[in-house]
């Protein structure tokens, strides 16, 4: 359950969030968006090359999500004066291990505190982050007390962290 925590110390410490509109066609799904009425139609879903679709450059992706993810982590944790060292658990969305693997490199975290399970069920967007978090709690890896990080690179190039006290 998400809702206020008196003890400051718990819970929500901070979010980060960015984007960088000029790469939006980069890593996007076109349609079905609110702007476009109606929002799904059989001709979208029949068409070659569908706006309904993700379109992504990957190479382009790939090489900006190794860097926006360790600096907003970064970011998270400087702002709550806090470092790599006491981070408890990372848990990335869930969209390529490969990318994951290398952010861990690039902050210095260790396998174990890192949460994949892409490798069960490859990436499932946006709901990644909350089945992995769920999970990582149901295998005793976030406990009470525990400082993590939730971390998420994505559609219209807009990337972001989470940092919180179990």
């Amino acid at each position: 359950m998400l809702g206020p925590e008196p003890d400051r110390r718990r819970g929500i410490l901070s979010t980060h969030l960015h984007s960088e509109g000029r790469y939006a066609e980069k890593l996007m799904v076109e349609a079905a968006s609110s702007r476009v009425r109606p929002r799904v139609t059989e001709e979208m879903l029949d068409q070659p090359g569908s706006r309904l679709w993700p379109r992504m450059e990957g190479r382009y992706v790939f090489k900006h999500a190794v860097t926006r993810f360790p600096e907003v982590i970064r970011e998270a944790l400087a702002h709550n004066g806090c470092t790599t060292a006491d981070l408890d658990l990372l848990i990335p969305h869930q969209a390529n291990l490969r990318i994951s693997q290398l952010v861990a490199m690039g902050l210095e975290l260790p396998e174990e505190k890192v949460f994949n399970n892409i490798q069960r069920y490859g990436n499932t967007t946006a709901a990644s982050i909350p089945i992995a978090l769920h999970e990582a709690v149901q295998e005793g890896r976030v406990r009470p007390g525990a400082l993590v990080c939730l971390a998420a690179f994505g559609a219209g190039f807009t990337w972001g962290a989470a940092l919180m006290r179990w």
